[in-house]
């Protein structure tokens, strides 16, 4: 097994539209309010927010990327599971996350679960479940890259037998 599994981190750049005039907000609410450095506090208080509700709110997501990063991949798949649940409970704030979590990732939470634990899957040797969700994943997210290379790869091997 590789000692570090990959990480794959896509840019909805699109999404930062709507978070630079909210860093213009936050600076202005702080001119209005005669701090000496408005940029510096506005710029602070995005990053504060930002990096506060990425912590707590996908709190099951982080604790398996922590878990896939050490190549505990059962747990992880525990934890990946837990966050397609409750983003699928709250669909609302995956669906909205460049507003709701200030992120700009350009797959939702709920997509990266599901390739995440398909992935899991075929680290511990159970293709037939990486094959599963990542089927999965392309029916929920058609347009996943991801899932349709891993799926091609997987599939690939069956040729060889």
């Amino acid at each position: 097994m590789a000692s570090n599994p990959p990480i794959i981190k896509q840019v909805a750049w699109i999404s930062l539209v709507p978070q630079i005039p909210f860093i213009f907000l936050l600076i202005a609410i702080y001119h209005y309010l005669g701090f000496k450095d408005p940029a510096f506090y506005g710029a602070l208080t995005y990053l504060t927010l930002s990096m506060g509700l990425r912590y707590f709110i996908p709190k099951n997501h982080r604790r398996g990327i922590q878990l896939f990063k050490t190549n505990q991949y059962e747990k992880a798949i525990s934890e990946y599971e837990k966050s397609y649940e409750f983003f699928t409970r709250n669909e609302w704030i995956d669906k909205y996350r460049f507003i709701t979590l200030l992120s700009s990732s350009k797959m939702n939470y709920r997509e990266m679960a599901l390739c995440n634990i398909a992935f899991c899957y075929s680290q511990i040797g159970n293709g037939t479940k990486a094959i599963e969700f990542y089927k999965k994943t392309l029916e929920e997210f058609p347009e996943n890259p991801i899932a349709e290379s891993a799926l091609k790869m997987l599939n690939s091997t069956k040729e060889v037998q």
